[in-house]
Order: C-alpha cells, then sequence, then structure tokens
C-alpha cells in the first residue's frame, strides 16, 4: 500500500464544532476520502493532553468520557460514539517503546475536544478506530518529531496520522469581544495584527515548500522565529506540528509529495486555523479548498 496522507489541522476554539467553517468543510473532506480509500484506523496527537518528566502515554480506556465543550450545545458531540483502538494503541506502545521512549498506557484518560471536535467534523457518521497519544510537557521540538518517526511506519498499513493543534494559537492575544457578547467567533471587525499574519505565512511556506528532512528541520526552527511567542504563548499547540513532520518528513524519503493548504479559518481576529495535508493515498493528492 503507499504511504497514506497525515495531517496538520488547526483545531481553533470549541466553536468550531458549533459553527460551520470552511475548515470543518475540508476536515469532512479529508474524512471522506479516508473512508473512501479503505482507513485502517486514526492515529492522532492533540494539544490538549501531556504528560511529565519524558514520559508519553497512549490512552487504554475502552470506553472513554469527553471533556465538556464550552459555547456549544452538547447535541453537537454528546451522543457520538468514540471508537478507541486498544489493540492499535498496544502497538503504538510497543513502537514507541522500541525507538527508546518511556512510553505506557493511560486507562483512565477522557478525549478532550482537540480530537473529537475533529474526529466528528471528519466522520460525522461513526468514529473509526482511533488512538490518541500525548505530548510532553518538556515540549522538546527534536522529542515530539522522534514520536512522528517512530509510529511513521504505521501509514504503510493504511492508518492515518494526525496532529491536531493549532497554526497561529494565542489565546491570551485573540479580542474575545464579539465572542463574549454575541457568540460570533468569526467576526472580524479589524483585520488580524502583523505578527500573526507573518508566523502564520512562515507555517504556510514550510509546509508547502519543503519536505523530506528539511521539513523536520525548518519546522524545528520555527520555535525560534521572532513572531513564535507572540504566535504561542504557551508550546502546547504547535507540538501536533512538529509529529506530523516526523511523521512524513522521512530522511530517506525526499520523493514523497509535499504539503497543501487545503482550508483556512481566522477566529477571534487573531487565532489562524490552517488546515494542511502532506502526502497522499495512492498517489492522489487532497484537493485544496
Amino acid at each position: 500500500m503507499a504511504l497514506t496522507p497525515v495531517h496538520f489541522f488547526s483545531h481553533g476554539s470549541t466553536m468550531m464544532l458549533g459553527e460551520q467553517s470552511t475548515s470543518a468543510d475540508y476536515w469532512k473532506k479529508c474524512g471522506d476520502e479516508a473512508l473512501a480509500n479503505g482507513v485502517k484506523g486514526v492515529v492522532m496527537m492533540g494539544a490538549h493532553w501531556e504528560c511529565k518528566f519524558d514520559r508519553v502515554e497512549v490512552a487504554r480506556d475502552p470506553n472513554p468520557g469527553k471533556s465538556p465543550v464550552a459555547y456549544v450545545h452538547p447535541s453537537k458531540y454528546i451522543d457520538y460514539k468514540l471508537e478507541p483502538d486498544l489493540p492499535t494503541g498496544q502497538r503504538c506502545i510497543d513502537m514507541l517503546k522500541g525507538a527508546g521512549f518511556n512510553a505506557g498506557g493511560n486507562e483512565t484518560f477522557e478525549w478532550i475536544h482537540d480530537t473529537y471536535l475533529v474526529l466528528i467534523r471528519m466522520f460525522p457518521k461513526g468514529c473509526p478506530p482511533t488512538v490518541i497519544i500525548s505530548s510532553n510537557a518538556r515540549y522538546d521540538p527534536h522529542f515530539h518529531v522522534r514520536i512522528g518517526a517512530a509510529l511513521r511506519p504505521l501509514r504503510e498499513e493504511g492508518y492515518l496520522l494526525i496532529g491536531s493543534g493549532g497554526a497561529v494559537h494565542n489565546l491570551y492575544r485573540n479580542h474575545w469581544g464579539p465572542m463574549l457578547k454575541y457568540r460570533d467567533n468569526f467576526a472580524q471587525t479589524i483585520p488580524p495584527e502583523a505578527w500573526a499574519l507573518e508566523f502564520r505565512q512562515s507555517v504556510e511556506d514550510i509546509i508547502t515548500q519543503t519536505k523530506g528532512p528539511a521539513l523536520r528541520r525548518a519546522i524545528t526552527r520555527l520555535m525560534e522565529h521572532p513572531q513564535y511567542r507572540d504566535a504561542h504563548a504557551t508550546d502546547d499547540h504547535f507540538m501536533a506540528a512538529l509529529f506530523v513532520a516526523g511523521c512524513a518528513g522521512d530522511p530517506e524519503d525526499e520523493k514523497e509529495a509535499g504539503g497543501v493548504l487545503g482550508a483556512e479559518t481566522w477566529e477571534l481576529t487573531n487565532m489562524c486555523n490552517s488546515q494542511f495535508s502532506i502526502g497522499s493515498w495512492h498517489g492522489q493528492a487532497v484537493a485544496a479548498s
């Protein structure tokens, strides 16, 4: 089987589940394409679960709960049945241990909106077998690239690897007024600020113009970008991009298809929800919206 694509999705605020958007349409397109190509399951790293010290964990609860979603009616998510893939989760643990990680299972972890929000949009008729991987609270970029690299062989078996974080995600520098007053997260009463536009462009340039080992190096260097700390007040939402770089940027494969920007949705003035796909199903690239 050809390598499956890998996605870096910016999940944005919880209202991305409550309101329709071009990003939601693109997630659905990617989900439809995965189903049409017989996807075996999903392996996903989000932004809201991190482990201390050098630990990486894999969700192992056979009946996980869902953390509540602010500003979204429960009917949008409460009845969506999650499908944890425990056998593949154990495989992921074994693969991570084999790569030298201090990895193990977590039998009590409840899924958070950063993962199930995207799954609902991608697969509204039913969740595919899914594995949730934690990030690590030290937020070492090379560490997270290595996690992706360790799990990359699953792409040869029909698994879809996804990082759910954010291209520009600084809650402290968003403009919350229209959301708090009118529940309008998409209101752009003023343009995004220059730092957000600058960093967003750098993310697009790297994902769409580099591949192989250059992709891994370039995404790692973004954490030294002059606007990085403006764009990410905390590192948690950027680790998904590093995970994806590890899944995609094989040092032995310079020929893998490059990335595309499939959709983009701005929220709260300065939050940029860019949706990227790297690689393709059987040589057919994911089309941009």
